[in-house]
């Protein structure tokens, strides 16, 4: 990892927990393989942001290698082919990140029924009490219809966290069938159904092949007039240039911590809209939230040294279907 994540992620007090189970020398960092000292005598790698790929010829140097314990989300850019092939166990952090993603997704999905950055922008500028029931029909959350694409761990997390609120939510994903759906808190429908009859739209999908664009320009136009469309998940999810269009109509809002490019050009419309809101990547996590994939990622090297079965474990199946 890069030594902006390892003293952000592995303060003085996570360190010495360390040192209590494996042996190592807090004190050296590797930010790329060729710089790991003794390679043969790895058992551990703690990885996390920016890890270079576990190739071959890497593990062709770490023969004593067994396992991968990632302290961040996605394992799918240093974890190759070869780890599932020797058999390393792999572990990942990405049940921790999830939840503050989960966190700015419900946050996202209140303020967007409240229509809350629509009326602050009116307030600010006419400096006077309006009929905002009237300037937005429909105001408020109760019974509205939530759809989120994708029961991820995020996800999934997001179902669990709308539980308490009075909302009517539906949920795509070609992977569930009805009754898990139902077990989640939602009603499974198709997503083109979903797109028509949500007043929010979450975007919860890995980027895959088959995801890629998911929201072209034909399903942009499903979405129902005033619904606002949220995407914590991937850029590629969402056709960028269809996206603009629409918003630039009026006829649809948005909420993006992620786009496609990740950094918009400078020219873009997305960044003036009243109706988008743009945040750069910040929904997962930051500053403090580390420290609860610190300790997921700890607990999962004691888990490791203790001779127990991980707690988040990653399959080489698994990763088909997910970020």
């Amino acid at each position: 990892m890069g030594r902006r994540h390892r003293d952000a992620l592995f303060p003085p007090a996570a360190v010495e927990r360390l040192t209590r189970h494996v042996d190592i020398d807090p004190l050296v960092l590797a930010e790329d393989f060729d710089r790991v000292p003794d390679p043969a005598g790895v058992e551990i790698l703690i990885t996390s942001w920016g890890c270079p790929p576990l190739d071959e010829a890497v593990l062709a140097r770490m023969p004593a290698l067994k396992a991968v314990v990632h302290a961040a989300g996605s394992v799918k850019h240093h974890v190759t082919d070869a780890c599932w092939d020797r058999g390393i166990l792999v572990s990942t952090a990405a049940a921790a990140n999830a939840v503050p993603v989960a966190e700015y997704t419900v946050a996202a999905i209140l303020f967007a029924n409240k229509r809350v950055l629509e009326i602050g922008g009116l307030y600010r500028a006419h400096r006077t009490a309006l009929d905002w029931a009237a300037h937005y029909p429909g105001l408020g959350n109760y019974r509205r219809t939530v759809g989120l694409v994708g029961a991820s761990l995020v996800g999934r997390r997001v179902l669990e966290l709308l539980r308490p609120h009075d909302f009517d939510v539906l949920l795509a994903d070609p992977h569930l069938d009805p009754a898990e759906a139902r077990s989640l808190g939602a009603r499974l429908v198709a997503l083109d159904e979903l797109l028509a009859v949500s007043d929010v739209v979450s975007l919860h999908a890995p980027a895959l092949p088959e995801t890629h664009h998911l929201l072209d320009a034909r399903r942009l136009a499903l979405l129902r007039d005033g619904a606002t469309l949220v995407n914590t998940g991937r850029g590629s999810l969402i056709d960028t240039e269809a996206l603009t269009a629409e918003a630039s109509s009026g006829r649809v809002h948005a909420v993006l911590d992620v786009t496609e490019p990740e950094v918009l050009p400078e020219t873009s419309p997305l960044y003036s809209l009243p109706n988008v809101l743009l945040t750069p990547h910040i929904a997962g996590s930051l500053g403090g939230e580390l420290q609860r994939i610190t300790r997921s990622a700890l607990d999962e090297v004691e888990r490791y040294c203790a001779g127990v079965e991980f707690a988040y474990p990653v399959t080489r199946a698994a990763l088909t279907t997910s970020a």
